[in-house]
């Protein structure tokens, strides 16, 4: 323990150092508002040229300041409450955990709270706060208070700037170009400042934002508060977490996928770089002959103006269909029966992979895999939030690489190449439980034992007795075409897919999915099966 307090001191000690020296050496930049609201000691304060103070007098001054800055953070709170966890909790509206509409926004381990009512009437084990800019709920097992609270938030103090403005971007670079926004932040959310970036910008914290090293903000006056304090709760609000994120909004229009092509003209499956799901978001690049330009999941490419929606129509349809989506942050994480560290994790899921949720509970988040063939649909895939491993927002889907299978040297070849082909263009159609319809809606193996028909192969009905035919294939030899099994959490195969190249795979997946294509390892795979004979 007094480790770990020497070295929050260090880095508190640091960090106003750094807070310090920016403001001092970018002064002339500030507006008086923002050097007031920082409340940075000057060159004066520091007993005059703070080049040449002592490092004792500088250490002495710096010890003042942070106890003056403490101070001033907590005399804020009327009633402090800071939250506990390992990595972050949800705030709701409301107290029922089983409804993921009414998660407002999210609490980080160590973020300071003004706690309304530590008992609400009829909502035990509930706390009512303000945090944020926001107002609602939080359990209370999370939740520190009193003297302790204060005691304990000397250790997550830190140099912060506070969102004034209703909507702010974050960008890549510090810099407004088009392409460069990674997220957005809302009205009264905080992040950690760690210096400036020219007169107009604040690198920020990015350690919240999966995959991203660098992160700026707007450095306006009008736009941000600089201060010294407490994380403070980070809101889910659809329009500013969704709408925020492009440029010059662009979502599909399609019921299924729209092919996204190299060049805008349409040359069948030779110019196919990838595929637009149904209402899906991009960004519009620019527009030639009735194609649009868009960037979309890392792919930039050309599809049919037509068929997507631009300016309000487009934010129409991005409120209506964004959902609430987990991105895993580490290359492999668990995936359990249930919402317990103690419960066996069953499969793994993988990360650039983008899961639906099915609800989140308090460190943990369930998410939305396949039904398979299991009748019930549902299986338990519940994962955990601690040490931030993955990240939950509301989003759009977006585009995903397809490059249609051309090999034509043999035969066999060109039989797999029509095969998945063939297989793809009923991406986007629903799924149902029992169902080998490829239009009206199918399961896993309906989709399999279908397709399969179609080039002369005859297989079982179910997932584990298709696993049982063929031949069997490693990892290193797949080819598309080929059939790929997964178990569910009492380790029976239930269901399947095909392998359709560039480590993807197309499978009837769920109800709330339908048939999709998806990283051939997005959950554990368990066994590969050459049905083909070639």
């Amino acid at each position: 323990m007094k480790k770990r307090k020497s070295k929050n001191k260090i880095r508190r000690i640091g960090l106003l150092l750094l807070f310090a020296s920016f403001f001092l050496c970018s002064c002339r930049h500030s507006s008086e508002k923002e050097k007031a609201s920082a409340s940075v000691l000057s060159p004066s304060e520091m007993g005059g040229d703070s080049d040449k103070a002592s490092d004792s007098e500088l250490k002495l001054k710096l010890d003042e300041k942070i106890k003056t800055e403490q101070e001033e953070a907590l005399s804020k709170y009327q009633n402090l409450g800071l939250v506990q966890c390992d990595s972050y909790i949800n705030f709701r509206s409301d107290t029922n955990e089983n409804d993921i509409r009414n998660i407002i926004g999210l609490l980080r381990n160590g973020a300071g709270v003004e706690v309304l009512d530590a008992n609400p009437e009829g909502k035990e084990g509930w706390a009512k706060v303000r945090s944020g800019g926001l107002e609602g709920y939080i359990a209370k097992q999370y939740l520190l208070e009193g003297e302790e609270a204060k005691k304990k938030a000397c250790d997550f103090m830190a140099p912060r700037v506070t969102i004034l403005a209703d909507k702010l971007r974050i960008r890549s670079t510090p810099e407004k170009i088009e392409g460069n926004t990674l997220s957005s932040c809302a009205k009264g959310e905080r992040y950690i400042v760690l210096s400036r970036s020219g007169k107009d910008y604040l690198k920020i914290s990015a350690d919240t934002i999966e995959g991203v090293e660098e992160a700026y903000i707007s450095s306006k006056s009008e736009n941000v508060r600089l201060e010294y304090g407490l994380d403070e709760a980070r809101s889910l609000n659809l329009r500013q977490k969704v709408l925020n994120l492009y440029d010059n909004l662009g979502v599909s229009k399609a019921q299924d996928y729209i092919n996204i092509r190299s060049s805008p003209e349409d040359k069948g499956i030779e110019n196919i770089i990838g595929k637009f799901p149904s209402f899906a978001g991009a960004n519009i690049l620019s527009e030639e002959n009735g194609w649009l330009k868009i960037e979309s999941g890392g792919i930039t490419g050309y599809v049919k103006a037509e068929l997507v929606a631009r300016g309000k129509e487009a934010e129409n349809l991005a409120l209506e269909h964004a959902t609430v989506m987990a991105i895993v942050n580490t290359d492999a994480l668990n995936v359990r029966s249930n919402p317990d560290l103690n419960s066996s994790a069953w499969t793994k899921i993988t990360r650039d992979q983008r899961y639906s949720v099915v609800n989140q509970l308090d460190g943990w988040v369930q998410l939305d895999l396949d039904s398979g063939d299991d009748e019930d649909g549902e299986q338990g895939a519940f994962v955990s939030t601690r040490d931030n491993n993955v990240s939950v927002s509301y989003a759009l889907y977006e585009a995903i690489s397809y490059r249609p299978a051309q090999d034509r040297a043999n035969q066999a070849a060109k039989r797999r190449s029509d095969l998945v082909n063939f297989a793809c263009q009923f991406v986007g159609n629903p799924y149902v439980w029992g169902g080998t319809s490829l239009t009206r809606g199918c399961d896993c193996s309906g989709f399999t034992q279908t397709i399969m028909s179609k080039y002369g192969v005859s297989l079982p009905r179910v997932s584990r007795e298709q696993a049982k035919t063929g031949i069997k294939v490693s990892s290193e030899n797949i080819k598309p075409g080929d059939l790929i099994f997964y178990a569910n959490r009492r380790g029976v195969i239930n269901h399947v897919g095909i392998y359709i190249g560039n480590g993807q795979v197309v499978n009837a997946a769920s109800r709330r999915s339908g048939i999709r294509i998806y990283r051939w390892n997005y959950r554990t795979p368990v066994a590969i099966r050459n049905v083909l004979g070639e």
